[in-house]
């Protein structure tokens, strides 16, 4: 394959590539394009913006919104459920964290 034409479909393979239109992300979801702005406006997901200004989701993000979906279908407030998400975010990447540090044999200072 030509270097050119390989470079041009890198970002198929790219999840954070924004790839999707909001009606396309609302549709793969089977919600509306009102909860995706929610989420937006819950700074859980902030989508990427096309030269006219439209949103434009990434693979990476509908599985976050995906799993909002998941927790507001449950009875978990929007509000509330970025917030997990968040949180669980953060734990994730705290642990993969330590995980490096253990693999490296730094030991966590104990607490007093």
């Amino acid at each position: 394959m030509h270097p050119a034409t390989s470079r041009r479909f890198d970002s198929l393979d790219d999840d954070d590539y924004p790839a999707y239109t909001m009606g396309r992300a609302a549709e793969m979801l089977g919600t509306t394009p009102a909860f995706l702005r929610a989420l937006g406006e819950h700074r859980l997901i902030i989508p990427l913006r096309s030269e006219g200004g439209h949103r434009r989701y990434s693979r990476y993000q509908l599985r976050v919104a995906a799993r909002a979906r998941e927790l507001v279908d449950q009875g978990t407030p929007i509000e509330a459920a970025c917030r997990i998400i968040i949180l669980e975010d953060q734990l994730e990447e705290a642990q993969r964290i330590n995980e490096e540090l253990r693999a490296r044999g730094h030991q966590p200072k104990p607490s007093a």
